[in-house]
Formats: structure tokens, sequence, C-alpha cells
């Protein structure tokens, strides 16, 4: 049981940084791949997605933890 909620935790964990990675913020990595410098105050469409698994995989990588933290 420990090692497939270790495997669960590594999955979440690498899925939360790869998501944030890809997150478009200011002038960083995307003004090198096509980005422009236009400002937007709302985050719509695959952006608007890609923040909510952020989030979802943080916080399932959370939760995984506190249980493992439990059980061993």
């Amino acid at each position: 049981m420990a090692d497939k909620l270790l495997v669960a935790q590594i999955i979440a964990l690498i899925a939360s940084i790869i998501l944030i990675l890809i997150q478009n913020r200011g002038a960083g990595l995307s003004s090198s791949f096509g980005g422009s410098d236009e400002i937007y105050l709302t985050k719509r469409g695959i952006e608007k997605s890609v923040v909510t698994m952020a989030s979802i995989s943080i916080a399932a990588f959370v939760i995984l933890r506190v249980v493992s933290l439990y059980i061993v």
C-alpha cells in the first residue's frame, strides 16, 4: 500500500511541476515561442484549464502526502 501511495505522489508531483511550468506568465519562456506582450486580465480557455489542473494536482499531492504520513 505504501508503494502505491509513493507512486501516486510522484505522479501528482510531476504533473504539478509540468503544469506550473507551462503556464503563460509574463515575458518568460512564452516569448521565445511566439508569445506576445499583451496583458490579459482574465484567464480563458486552455489557460484557465491549466491553472485548474495545476491546483487539483497540487491538492492531490498534499492529500496523498498526509495519508501516507498516517499509514507509514
